[in-house]
């Protein structure tokens, strides 16, 4: 197979008149610019093509070879040990790192790109497939999140938004500095529950985003919520979808209206479109976000276990419990197919309790109206 000017190809990467003094090193530096441009030109985030090189590099290091010398049992080598790391690595991890080493091998064995030919003349050897089916982690379970993560019960989720507004007063009593960060805290951890936001799209939220919604007139303009960041998915754009305040959470229209026209401008952000705003005017990070949860889940002695996320578990559990149909509760979340909602869905036994006298009294009904003896 003739190789051809694709993005990634040898001949874009290292000039023909060049020769290395060290070909080994040279070459594998080589596949990897090859390999990141490859990627670049598919549009992925940075932080994916970052991962994925970082990735290769330490296998290579821990190998102590370059990719023509790779072997299957490198593979089955390198990933036993990480699963004897303390805490090892999660099966998730583990099956995405091989895909990932698995699409690198791809590319250097694709004759397109030219990378094995030019192996093979420079080296006697050539790059090979090492992942298989054989040797790497199957996805055999349809959730591979930790078992840990999960919804928060009512009394837990009352448990934590009691902790928030308490260190608020605290924070007052005491008369220490942070009483509006303290707020600010409490009103952003009760946003995610009301929305079922992620990090990012609860870090990037703007004033703007608050939307009016004209079937909820009564809620003004906290009747929905604009989220421009979503979560993107192979090298698309971050997904946009609008989330709509419903009833069973619609006491987060007055904690925001609170928010937005009191306690935000004390902390003077001028200008700043961020509806999350630090103490030095500056966007809320997503890093803040997990350790604001972390803090109030300890004060509220909640389980470690949980974390900011399991708040839009949370969310998503409860709509299902309201009686939301699954298309509802799909765009709300803004999941590309149902059964990733599913896999979300922590139903609780009083809400499946409820169902099953509903049925049973259906069937009751059906029963007593044929009368006794009827078929």
């Amino acid at each position: 197979m003739r190789t051809i000017d694709v993005p990634g190809a040898i001949q874009l990467v290292v000039p023909g008149n060049v020769r290395a003094l060290d070909p080994g090193p040279a070459m594998f530096g080589a596949m990897l610019r090859g390999w990141e441009q490859q990627q670049q030109s598919r549009l992925l985030a940075r932080k994916t093509i970052d991962d994925r090189l970082s990735l290769v590099r330490r296998f290579a290091l821990f190998t102590a070879t370059y990719p023509w010398e790779w072997t299957p049992e490198d593979v089955e080598a390198y990933f036993s040990h990480q699963l004897s790391l303390d805490p090892p690595l999660a099966h998730s991890t583990v099956r995405g790192q091989q895909g990932d080493l698995q699409m690198f091998c791809a590319f250097v064995t694709d004759g397109r790109y030219g990378w094995a030919k030019a192996c093979e003349e420079a080296f006697g050897q050539f790059p090979v497939q090492v992942c298989h089916g054989w040797n790497t982690a199957d996805h055999v379970a349809e959730f591979e999140g930790r078992p840990g993560r999960r919804a928060l019960t009512y009394d837990e989720l009352q448990a934590l938004f009691d902790a928030a507004d308490e260190r608020v007063e605290q924070t007052r009593k005491r008369r220490r500095k942070g009483v509006l960060a303290a707020w600010r805290d409490a009103v952003m951890l009760k946003q995610v529950y009301a929305y079922g936001t992620r990090r990012r799209e609860t870090s990037m939220l703007d004033l703007s985003d608050l939307r009016h919604n004209q079937r909820a007139r009564d809620y003004g303009r906290f009747g929905a919520l604009e989220v421009r960041f979503g979560k993107a998915s192979r090298g698309s754009p971050p997904k946009r979808r609008t989330v709509l305040t419903v009833p069973e959470a619609d006491w987060i229209v007055s904690v925001l209206e609170e928010w937005v026209d009191e306690v935000r401008p004390g902390f003077s952000p001028g200008g700043h479109p961020a509806l999350w705003v630090t103490e030095r005017c500056g966007r809320l990070g997503v890093r803040r976000l997990d350790e604001v949860f972390t803090i109030v889940r300890e004060h509220a002695a909640l389980p470690p276990e949980l974390d900011l996320h399991c708040l839009r578990h949370t969310y998503i559990t409860h709509l299902i419990e309201f009686g939301y149909p699954e298309r509802f509760v799909q765009e709300q979340v803004g999941h590309a197919y149902a059964s990733t909602t599913a896999l979300y869905t922590w139903v609780s036994d009083e809400y499946r309790n409820r169902l099953l006298e509903e049925s049973l009294r259906r069937r009751t009904e059906r029963v007593g109206g044929k009368g006794l003896g009827s078929r």
